[in-house]
């Protein structure tokens, strides 16, 4: 979400800072350039006060014109700037350099005719700083008895003000870009502070998926709304928790109850057919019945059992552990004529030792159980990542799509086993076993034909364990 959220700030806050930082811009080069004007025009007004007493056009020099040329000469030379009086028909009072000439178009032009109806130039065009060559002109009247009789004209080059210009651009550049630092850090915090309420519930609520019901909110910081959610979660996984705690002390209680008065039952039908015919079908039906409603609530206790027990995770070698397992499962298997192999490398996971041999029993006794004589059943161990695994694979008749995401659900049964004794509960009861512990159990088709189970387990020590 703070990649989502980021780059909407982030851009929201460059918009505001361009926002202000082009008319500042505007601003800075227009400032510098008045500057640059009103002293222009100063210098105009200083002329043209000397222009103002000399003799009319066509008459021999003077002294007055003389100083005048003198001054202005002085000006190019110290400034650099052109300058010059001319008569209103555009002839040279005084000038220097002495081979400049007044424009004849342009912008200079459009300056001296503004001078000529008796005013001075106020607002030349904008000189930007990627304008080179670009000279600003000012033009100024000089007035003899209420009559324009001459101008004075100043055309000055441009590259020290587009020079102050840009170094002001590029102090503005540098403080939007310092204020854009900021601002990004301080939206990295912003959205630090509004999403880490977020983050934490969505892990609490991860952990309340897997099974892990004990997982709770802290709202301690965020904004006042996410807070009240979060109460608002830790109420209801409380209540979530409540009735599932009570569901399963109900199963558990259920089938501890029943379980008494089942053996009672059973121990009556035992005395009864004592008084029946031997090999009565009736009561060889009903024993059968009794002993399978046993298993199922012996099951159904195990199931509450393993769902509601904490595990007891240690560093654990799963390739002794399930070696272990398959030397107490063997003579079963060479009961039924089923060849039990192990591929059980040395691997080391972190599990509940008994949990997972419980496990690891449920998946075994289930391979065994649809094996047929003759085939084969493997087990093996194996690393990868931050996981181990054990792959039991069977050569059995194996489960369709549509059964295999179905298998481990409670009571399930493929129609194909319905007369193979069991309860339905065996795979539940490993899922619940695995899942304490952060593991997991996977079921796929095992080619050519039969099931491959892989039960998963985690490598590095969980961090709520």
């Amino acid at each position: 979400m703070r990649t989502r959220l980021l780059p909407l700030l982030i851009v929201l806050m460059a918009g505001v800072l361009l926002a202000l930082g082009f008319p500042l811009a505007v601003s800075v080069a227009a400032a510098q350039q008045q500057r640059v004007v009103v002293d222009r025009i100063d210098d105009t007004v200083r002329f043209a006060a000397l222009a103002q007493f000399v003799t009319d056009q066509g008459t021999a020099p003077d002294e007055r014109r003389s100083t005048l040329q003198e001054q202005l000469d002085r000006y190019h030379d110290t400034y650099g700037i052109r300058a010059g009086v001319f008569y209103r028909s555009g002839d040279a009072m005084a000038r220097a350099p002495r081979d400049w000439y007044l424009p004849t178009e342009g912008e200079g032009r459009g300056a001296f005719q503004e001078a000529l109806t008796g005013r001075r130039s106020q607002d030349p065009p904008q000189v930007w700083p990627w304008q080179r060559g670009e000279r600003l002109v000012v033009a100024s009247p000089v007035v003899r008895d209420g009559d324009v009789v001459a101008v004075v004209f100043t055309d000055s080059p441009t590259d020290q003000l587009r020079s102050r210009v840009l170094r002001g651009w590029l102090l503005i550049a540098a403080g939007e870009s310092a204020a854009m630092l900021l601002a990004v850090g301080a939206a990295f915090r912003l959205t630090g502070w509004v999403l880490r309420p977020v983050r934490i519930l969505d892990a609490a609520t991860h952990d309340i998926a897997t099974g892990r019901m004990n997982s709770r909110v802290a709202a301690a910081s965020g904004p006042p709304e996410l807070r009240r959610l979060a109460r608002s979660f830790n109420e209801m996984a409380d209540n979530v928790e409540e009735v599932l705690e009570q569901q399963r002390a109900f199963v558990a209680d259920a089938s501890h109850q029943l379980r008494n008065p089942l053996a009672a039952l059973l121990l009556r039908i035992e005395l009864l057919a004592l008084e029946l015919p031997e090999g009565n079908a009736e009561v060889a039906s009903v024993r059968t019945e009794g002993k399978r409603l046993a298993r199922v609530l012996d099951d159904l206790l195990d199931l509450a059992l393993a769902e509601h027990a904490s595990a007891e995770l240690r560093l654990t070698d799963i390739g002794e552990l399930t070696a272990e397992r398959l030397t107490a499962w063997r003579p079963l298997a060479d009961e039924k004529g089923v060849r039990l192999s192990s591929r059980a490398a040395a691997v080391t996971a972190w599990v509940d030792p008994v949990a997972l041999s419980s496990a690891l029993d449920a998946v075994i006794d289930n391979a065994l159980k649809f094996t047929p004589q003759g085939e084969e059943v493997t087990v093996a161990t194996a690393s990868q990542g931050n996981t181990s695994t054990i792959v039991v694979a069977d050569r059995g008749p194996g489960l369709t799509d549509e059964e295999l995401s179905r298998i481990g659900d409670r009571f399930w049964r493929s129609g194909h086993h319905q007369n193979v004794k069991g309860s339905g509960l065996g795979l539940s009861i490993s899922r619940a076993l695995l899942a304490a512990g952060g593991g997991s159990i996977a079921y796929a088709h095992h080619e050519p034909h039969g099931l491959k189970v892989t039960l998963t387990v985690p490598r590095q020590r969980p961090e709520d364990a």
